[in-house]
């Protein structure tokens, strides 16, 4: 058995140095304050991108299980809008994620929480108008967009933080998960998502929330 490892270990020692295992590991979320954050960082067996591929509306209750299971067709990827984008900036937008519950007058953080930055095009306002506020569902997003989102986490008290932001418009987006103590039967995400915008060096402090009524 010892001599089995030994071979195994050898060859996987010989793989390295000639450099067939992949030492880079793509890692699409990062720590509320770090300055970590970069773009084109997609991976899809890791990226979990219900927030903008689900029907997770902003009503109450987030629950559609009634609608027809009819998915609204997204608008063709519109590449010269998203090329003319900028790669790279020196803005800071952050804040914190939280509910405003007015069942019991407390504040729900979400805690630990994924965050995005979407940057605003006819392709962004689409799924904002259709799905976030229509509350319909829609086609899966390209998967081309991904190379244009920014992803951070929050803390545990709900601070997030992006860095290194380039100059324009986005979607802030993000999900906070309430139970009784919303007044629910049972946990629900909800969603939410706001406009945001940052130029130059900016620090742009804008809280992600909502009030539960």
């Amino acid at each position: 058995m010892k001599k089995h490892l030994s071979v195994v270990t050898a060859v996987l020692f010989s793989l390295w140095l000639a450099g067939c295992v992949p030492t880079d590991v793509r890692k699409p979320y990062y720590k509320a304050g770090t300055k970590d954050n970069v773009w084109g960082t997609y991976d899809p067996e890791n990226v979990d991108m219900s927030d903008i591929d689900e029907n997770m509306t902003e009503t109450e209750t987030l629950i559609t299980e009634n609608m027809p299971d009819d998915r609204v067709a997204r608008i063709e990827f519109p590449v010269d809008e998203y090329r003319a984008l900028a790669r790279s900036g020196k803005g800071t937008i952050k804040g914190k994620i939280y509910l405003s519950n007015s069942f019991n007058g407390s504040k729900v953080f979400g805690a630990g929480t994924r965050l995005y930055l979407n940057p605003m095009t006819s392709y962004s306002n689409q799924w904002y108008e259709v799905s976030y506020i229509g509350g319909q569902k829609m086609q899966k997003a390209d998967s081309r967009l991904f190379n244009y989102l920014r992803f951070t986490a929050a803390d545990s008290n709900g601070n997030f933080a992006f860095y290194g932001v380039p100059s324009g418009r986005y979607f802030l987006i993000g999900t906070v998960k309430c139970g009784e103590e919303c007044g629910y039967a049972s946990t629900k995400s909800i969603r939410l998502a706001t406009k945001v915008e940052v130029y130059g060096n900016q620090i742009e402090v804008k809280d992600l929330t909502r009030r539960l009524d």
